[in-house]
């Protein structure tokens, strides 16, 4: 069982959910509805053993899509009668695997998304973002400075994934998997007919998903990637 919190800003036009992973990790997800952009946040659990420090920060940034997350003013309205009851998501959407090929410059990230400042500010060495969606951005007129193209297989032949690294201190592919596992995805809606016999629809409660994220991207040494190894 997942303990969640869920929080909505209609004002800023954001939500934000937290839960605490398996692993002991503690992940965010924040929903920037303004500038089309969400933030996965991990803090993972370092081992101290290995000489990692207390905890790592990772920070995925990507483009947020239309019905991906109900609005944050619906968000802001939902009650929870029943707070210890265990909910199952109604819909697991499939499990989605994402090539974070570019790094965003935490100190020019504010145009991004007002959020990075604070929900990245652990992770300023690593918050990574796609190309696909960089050039979405940039679109937009946003300041292509902020992004450098990382390192990849195709240019650097030798890379490899972390989990097949020997070498602790060698640059390698690392992935990183996360899953959201309750979530209000999508509004439904209800039809009612009045005496005229019009018929109307209006919202009647939500649906909830489960979706699961797995990160790839490029890590200077491996040490930063110890949790993806063969077992």
């Amino acid at each position: 069982v997942t303990e969640e919190s869920l929080q909505a800003d209609s004002g800023a036009d954001c939500v934000s959910l937290e839960l605490r992973a398996a692993d002991g990790a503690l992940v965010t997800l924040t929903a920037d509805f303004r500038q089309e952009v969400k933030i996965f946040r991990a803090l993972i659990l370092g081992e101290l053993e290995r000489g990692q420090s207390q905890f790592q920060a990772l920070c995925f940034v990507t483009r947020l899509h239309r019905n991906e997350i109900i609005p944050s003013e619906s968000m802001a309205k939902l009650r929870q009668k029943n707070p210890r009851t265990v909910r199952q998501a109604e819909e697991v959407r499939g499990l989605e695997h994402l090539s974070m090929d570019v790094a965003v410059n935490f100190s020019k990230a504010a145009q991004l998304s007002s959020h990075i400042h604070n929900v990245c500010a652990e992770a300023k060495e690593a918050i990574y973002t796609r190309e696909e969606d960089v050039r979405f951005w940039l679109e937009k007129g946003l300041d292509g400075s902020m992004f450098k193209v990382l390192p990849r297989g195709s240019d650097v032949p030798e890379l490899q994934g972390c989990r097949l690294c020997q070498d602790r201190w060698k640059p390698c592919v690392c992935s990183y998997s996360l899953s959201i596992e309750w979530y209000p995805c999508m509004l439904k809606y209800c039809r009612s007919r009045d005496a005229a016999g019009r018929v109307s629809s209006y919202k009647c409660g939500i649906r909830s998903c489960q979706k699961g994220y797995t990160f790839h991207y490029y890590v200077p040494q491996k040490q930063l990637c110890l949790w993806d190894e063969e077992t």
